[in-house]
């Protein structure tokens, strides 16, 4: 792992033991790898003896994660669509920002522009493609790797607070790493790798309880949930003739079935368990735009495609993006452009 280095380890632990205010970010709209790993280096700092450090979030966490959410307390989480300028001020105050699993600072939402404007020493741990590493003080970042949290759990293994010994992980925080990680793998479905098995016996001998985080993210979602599942799958999802699943989700059938956010989390990769199908595209409106999200199986460039047609990237089987279009349009846009990536572009 070429960013974790003696030099930058060092450098890494330097500027925690120097903070007085230390925060964490991560990227708007968290999924399981941000909170995850966010949570993982809130409980780290704790060990480090930071008691004034914050988790500063854009959005809410999936209601899924709640049990990662409840290990932070109450005063020390900052969501900045509950209040925003406390999460602001967190910002301004702040003497070290530690920038998880994102790589550039508009993915922050409204985070981005203090984020952009504070004078704090800043620290990147990041695992997709191209970052802009002159923004930040130490730069951590690998796409080779399953997940931030992989990336996390390397980073303190060779500090010398953990030493090695993932049994020397704060409970709460070790348990957060396995989160994160098998959520942005899908259990293991994608973007393994011989470390990221490594991590996980690890984890498992330091104690981790697999069995309750499969239960927490898998088995304790919302009746409403199964059925919206079931209304996308059979009502929405349709295949065009170059293998290209989608499914374009409304605010009307939001409303409908009380959505609540993280619950469509997982939908996308639906899809790809049919044979014909190459990629698969969700859809969903949101105030003011239209959120996309891509998987493709092996051999089909999701970051590519998102890059060109979606306002976005991410890795190469997985990735994101935005459309600025009216819901009603935004079918016939999927259709028409994935024709001309798959066959002027995946030929």
């Amino acid at each position: 792992m070429k960013d974790i280095t003696p030099y930058n380890i060092n450098t890494f632990v330097r500027l925690i033991e120097e903070a007085r205010r230390p925060i964490i970010v991560t990227h708007a709209k968290p999924d399981g790898d941000a909170i995850g790993s966010s949570a993982a280096m809130f409980h780290f700092l704790g060990l480090c003896g930071k008691q004034d450090r914050l988790l500063v979030l854009n959005d809410n966490c999936p209601r899924f994660l709640g049990f990662i959410r409840e290990s932070i307390p109450q005063e020390a989480l900052i969501i900045r669509e509950e209040s925003q300028q406390k999460a602001f001020d967190a910002i301004e105050q702040a003497d070290l920002i530690i920038c998880l699993d994102f790589h550039a600072f508009h993915r922050t939402g409204c985070l981005e522009k203090p984020l952009a404007e504070s004078k704090a020493k800043k620290i990147l741990i990041d695992h997709h493609l191209d970052p802009d590493r002159s923004l930040y003080d130490i730069s951590f970042s690998q796409n080779d790797i399953s997940s931030a949290s992989e990336l996390v759990f390397w980073i303190l293994m060779a500090t010398p607070q953990i030493n090695g010994n993932a049994e020397k992980f704060p409970p709460a925080g070790a348990t957060a790493l396995m989160t994160g990680m098998t959520t942005d793998t899908n259990n293991f479905g994608n973007s393994v790798y011989p470390s990221t098995l490594t991590m996980a016996s690890e984890l498992l001998r330091a104690g981790v309880d697999r069995d309750m985080i499969l239960q927490k993210i898998n088995q304790e979602h919302s009746e409403s949930r199964l059925r919206l599942k079931g209304f996308m799958l059979k009502d929405l999802m349709k295949i065009t003739k170059d293998g290209v699943a989608y499914m374009v989700l409304d605010r009307k059938a939001q409303y409908g079935y009380k959505m609540q956010e993280g619950d469509t989390e997982g939908f996308v990769n639906e899809p790809l368990s049919i044979a014909k199908v190459k990629m698969s595209i969700f859809a969903r409106e949101e105030s003011g735009e239209v959120r996309i999200s891509i998987r493709s199986k092996r051999g089909t460039s999701a970051n590519r495609c998102a890059k060109l047609f979606f306002n976005g990237g991410g890795h190469e089987n997985a990735a994101g993006g935005k459309l600025h279009l009216p819901i009603d349009q935004v079918e016939e846009y999927i259709r028409k452009h994935t024709h001309i990536y798959m066959t002027e572009y995946e030929k």
